[in-house]
């Protein structure tokens, strides 16, 4: 009895602190956040449906190929004989579950133009070579298509250094260069919808896209679906963003051959993130990045993806803010840090304020201690808690809307492949995965500063002044697979290590203070 009145007491004392003006302050800021969010993706659900009526009324107005052009008139024969010439970039590393899938509809790309692809691996000994070599040979009488063994990078990610051999290798007459992760399943119709808006809008730098992640079941692969939500509102604009996916990248093949405001230099010496890079540069000259509604891609994440795998995501995706080109894109890159910890902690607080004043109200009746009985009459937090169930309500609706409607985009944009179905999503876990991965991001992002290093795919980095200035090769103790497409990177693929979270949890402690000791 005495341990529940010391819970009794402890609640009434919380209850109380959180109805002081600073808690209410952020508590309400709590909703803001929530709503804002429903209205950010409610607005992407219109942009992504507008481009889902105009693919219909096409079909209507008798376009069965409307998945690949709005006017079908672009399909004669003399039209296609005028598309430039495209090259298809795609730094490997590893092979996983999905990959087979995804390189088929990047290589069986309806596309009538000129068009080539380069696979750019480190070694022969990468899994992807071989699983590549065999896919071509497949297709070898119906595509151009080839492997490019890059070698390591030494002054750069190893994905920079593939993407820029790639550059080297690709044939002279391109007009277009367009950069794909292996993760990214393709529309017969993307290469030619890019490609049309860049010879329509020629001031266009760089054109891109987002994916859309389709969860496992685990709860790993629900934060990486949770945590690419809210940038997805910054790719469904219908054109000018700010943002740009390193995934999807359309730009002037002329671009790089000339090294344009240094697009060559900057990447190779010390580049870590090619996305990061790019935008900062296109910032930098008030160049467009542009987003057309039609690129937004279905990414089914692998079936074993482990929470620790999503750690290891978020790791890279916080460390991306260490890495900069200029003074003005630190500043952008601080601003966005202390931004997005200050939102991200200030959404999850005001859930366990709630969470005590839900107690409170249930407690209450039960217990004679007085205090609790005046914090359960006092009608402020019943009415707080109460406002932040309703905004988490609109917020997940507006989630779910946003989804179902790429969704149904998704398989517009791709008659002949399998319907992505909405019916495989838990929403219980969208909204835990919607706490766990805000409440974790400024520990990410804050061992990312001080750590100043990141394992990716094996290979450690280690930045000084925003670039990449040592690079360690971890294969014998380094990370066997990828992080969201479970990939296989060095031999043949056996079960994942089985590990407890605490276990897990205690190694990652060990890590933050031992980063060089403890190579994952």
């Amino acid at each position: 009895m005495a341990g529940l009145e010391v819970l009794d007491w402890a609640l009434a004392s919380l209850s109380r602190a959180f109805c002081s003006p600073l808690a209410v302050f952020v508590q309400i800021q709590g909703c803001f956040i929530c709503l804002t969010l429903a209205i950010g993706w409610a607005f992407a659900a219109s942009v992504r449906n507008k481009a889902t009526r105009r693919m219909k009324r096409s079909i209507d107005n008798g376009n069965s190929f409307s998945f690949l052009c709005d006017d079908i008139n672009d399909l004669e024969h003399s039209a296609q004989l005028k598309l430039p010439g495209v090259s298809v970039i795609m730094p490997l590393k590893g092979f996983g579950e999905h990959n087979m899938q995804n390189w088929r509809s990047q290589i069986t790309s309806l596309y009538g133009g000129p068009l080539e692809f380069l696979f750019v691996v480190e070694s022969t000994e990468d899994p992807a070579y071989h699983a590549v070599s065999k896919l071509i040979s497949d297709f070898q009488d119906n595509v151009n298509a080839k492997i490019v063994v890059a070698g390591l990078s030494s002054t750069c990610s190893q994905k920079i250094h593939n993407q820029l051999v790639g550059v080297e290798r690709m044939n002279k007459d391109s007009k277009y260069v367009l950069f794909l992760d292996d993760d990214v399943r393709l529309h017969p119709g993307t290469i030619g919808a890019l490609t049309a808006e860049m010879e329509k809008k020629p001031e266009i730098f760089i054109q891109t896209g987002y994916p859309l992640d389709l969860p496992s079941g685990s709860l790993g692969s629900y934060c990486i679906y949770e945590y690419h939500m809210p940038c997805s509102m910054g790719f469904a604009t219908g054109g000018k963003t700010f943002f740009l996916w390193g995934g999807c990248m359309m730009m002037h093949a002329d671009d790089f051959r000339k090294d344009l405001y240094g697009v060559v230099s900057r990447l190779r010496d010390g580049g870590y993130s090619d996305d990061m890079t790019l935008a900062a540069i296109a910032g930098e000259h008030k160049r467009l990045i542009s987003s057309p509604p039609v690129a937004v891609f279905p990414h089914p994440l692998a079936s074993d993806l482990s929470f620790s795998r999503y750690w290891n995501y978020l790791m890279k995706q916080t460390f991306v803010l260490e890495s900069y080109v200029s003074k003005v894109n630190w500043w952008m890159n601080r601003a966005l840090f202390s931004s997005h910890c200050y939102l991200s902690w200030g959404f999850c607080w005001p859930y366990f304020m709630a969470t005590v004043h839900i107690l409170v109200a249930l407690r209450a009746p039960c217990t004679s201690e007085i205090s609790l009985k005046e914090a359960a009459a006092s009608s402020c937090g019943s009415l707080l808690a109460c406002c932040l169930v309703i905004c988490t309500l609109v917020e997940l609706i507006s989630m779910w809307n946003l989804t179902k409607v790429e969704i149904h985009l998704c398989n517009l944009l791709s008659p002949e492949g399998p319907p992505v179905s909405l019916g495989s999503f838990n929403w219980g876990l969208v909204f835990l995965s919607l706490l766990v991965d805000n409440f974790l991001y400024p520990i990410s992002a804050f061992r990312s500063h001080f750590s100043q290093s990141i394992n990716w795919s094996g290979i450690r980095y280690y930045l000084k002044d925003g670039k990449i200035r040592k690079i360690e090769r971890l294969k014998e103790n380094g990370s066997k697979y990828t992080d969201l497409g479970g990939k296989h990177l060095y031999g043949k693929r056996t079960g994942p290590p089985t590990k407890s979270f605490l276990s897990s949890l205690c190694r990652r402690l060990a890590q933050w203070h031992q980063p060089k000791k403890f190579d994952i």
